[in-house]
Parts: structure tokens; C-alpha cells; sequence
């Protein structure tokens, strides 16, 4: 089965080690993610002014190309999921936006056309912008999953930290119960695991404060993992390059304020899928961690 698929500009450089382990975890299950031939960055946030059309070209250009190859786009980055899920509703549901934004596409058709070699058509929304972790549910099916379990992963307890962009706007986003999600504890049971079930698993990392007030981000990744820690957590698991980054990185920074902090591991869910699924460990890459995950995965 072949599905087209987003990676977004971090996965290709920041975030390799999620790229990677989503392709041959999906590859062992049975799925190619096939990369759009074509795409370029999302926009990396949802514009917030309601009037603003030229904001949402970027997403409504890469759910263009997607639609030429599928009805189905999966991305994994929580933030091109949340953009590129936002922008396709203002498509589907908004007549006004969607022939404004048809209209600034057809202006560039033809340099579009030498470059790209394709002729262009109209984007209404046609395209279902999936989430990784709803391709395994609805498209696979988590049963299916769970009987390809080669490495047993019992006995592991592990935080699923949801963040932000998944689950909001609930409206607009349509994930999941933005109050109390269940999708990612899913997931996990049927791999195995046991979830630690802990209350700041919706609440944010600190996001893009660690660019402009980096106390903020730290304090709230603190907040986030020592809920985790207290529910008992051997691990945590997200689908967010900058959400692992908070809640990993920035343990050095806490453990150097807080007396007796323990660290704890964050890695992204795809890694520990592919380990479960016994795909090799070349393709599953904790160099980049702060806190080594191996210990606890041993």
C-alpha cells in the first residue's frame, strides 16, 4: 500500500531520526510513505488573522501537489499537521478564501508549469490530511499492528505526551478529545506498553518561547516532565521535534536548578514503534538525545 506522505523541512534536517523511523516502521507494516515529488514548506504556523489569504499558499500549494497523487496525505511534524489540517478546512469550508487562494496559484501557472512540469488544477479540499498515528489506527488498524510486535515491550511504562498542535483548535483539528485524548494510550497498549497516564500530557512545552523567553519554555518542560516522572514514567513519547527538543534538551538546564532531578528519556512514538516491530537499530537513532533512552529500553 502506498500513501502519500509530507516529511516537512525538520524531518529532512533537524529530525532525521523521526523521518526515518516512521518510514520503516510504516514499511514493515506493510506501508510506503511515498514523499510527494514536489513540496515546500508548510508555513511552520496557522496564520491568525482571519483575512489573511496569502498566509495559507503554502499549505493550500503542498494539499495541491498531494492531491495528484492521492486522496491521503500523511505528515508526522505536530506543527505541519496542525497547518496543513487548518488550511484544507478553510478550503473545504470557506468559498470566499478558496477562490482567493485558487486565484494567487493561478497567477504563477505558467513558470509553475516549465519548472514543475505539470499542468495545475484548482484545490477544493479533496485531499484527508492524516496524522502518522491515525494512519496506524484507521489505515492499518492498530490490531494488525500489535500482531506484528516482534520485541516485547512489557513491563515499559511510558508517558504519551500529546503537546499542543495535535488537539487544538479542537474544532479545526478534529484529532482528538482536546481534554482527554486517548489515541496515543491506544497506541500504546496495543504495543504493549504500559501507559503512565499524567495530567500535563496536553500542556505545552513551551513551544517557540525557547527562541524569545527561554525561562518560559524551560519551565514548562519542566512542569510537563516531572508530571511524568511522578506518574511513574520509565519514558516519554511525542510526535513534536521541538516538543522532544523542550522536554529533552532542556533536562541539562533543569537538573542544574532543581536538586535531585532525575532525568528522564523522550523520543519520539516512531522510535519506539520500530523497536517494537524489531526494525533495525540503524534505523532507529537516539544520538541526538540529551538523556540516552537505552538504558530505560534495555
Amino acid at each position: 500500500m502506498k500513501i502519500p506522505y509530507y516529511p516537512g523541512c525538520t524531518l529532512h534536517e533537524r529530525a532525521k531520526d523521526l523521518d526515518m523511523s516512521a518510514r520503516e516502521s510504516a514499511r514493515a507494516l506493510g506501508v510506503e510513505l511515498e514523499e510527494l515529488p514536489i513540496w515546500t514548506c508548510c508555513g511552520a504556523v496557522f496564520p491568525l488573522v482571519t483575512d489573511n489569504v496569502m498566509d495559507i499558499l503554502a499549505p493550500v500549494r503542498n494539499l495541491e501537489y498531494a492531491a495528484r497523487e492521492g486522496d491521503k496525505l500523511v505528515t508526522l511534524c505536530s506543527f505541519c499537521y496542525n497547518v496543513l489540517k487548518r488550511a484544507n478546512k478553510v478550503m473545504r469550508d470557506d468559498p470566499e478564501k478558496r477562490e482567493k487562494a485558487n486565484l494567487f496559484l493561478r497567477a504563477d501557472t505558467e513558470s509553475r508549469e516549465k519548472i514543475e512540469s505539470y499542468t495545475r488544477q484548482d484545490y477544493e479540499g479533496q485531499v484527508d490530511v492524516l496524522h502518522y498515528i491515525e494512519m496506524l489506527r484507521d489505515v492499518v488498524g492498530f490490531d494488525k499492528m500489535s500482531k506484528a510486535v516482534t520485541r516485547k515491550l512489557d513491563g515499559l511504562k511510558v508517558a504519551p505526551y500529546y503537546g499542543c498542535m495535535l488537539l487544538r483548535p479542537a474544532k479545526e483539528m478534529e484529532f482528538d478529545d482536546h481534554e482527554q485524548p486517548t489515541i496515543f494510550e491506544e497506541f500504546l497498549e496495543a504495543l504493549g506498553c504500559e501507559v503512565a497516564d499524567f495530567p500535563m500530557k496536553t500542556e505545552c512545552c513551551g513551544g517557540f518561547q525557547i527562541v524569545r523567553d527561554e525561562e518560559t519554555a524551560i519551565s514548562c518542560s519542566q512542569n510537563v516532565t516531572a508530571s511524568a516522572i511522578k506518574a511513574g514514567a520509565d519514558i516519554i513519547v511525542t510526535t513534536c521535534p521541538l516538543c522532544r527538543y523542550n522536554l529533552d534538551k532542556k533536562q541539562k538546564e533543569i537538573g542544574e536548578r532543581v536538586q535531585g532531578w532525575s532525568d528522564i528519556p523522550v523520543i519520539y512514538f516512531t522510535q519506539l514503534l520500530g523497536i517494537a516491530l524489531g526494525i533495525d537499530d540503524k534505523h532507529i537513532d537516539f544520538e541526538d538525545n540529551y538523556v540516552d533512552p537505552r538504558p530505560a529500553l534495555a
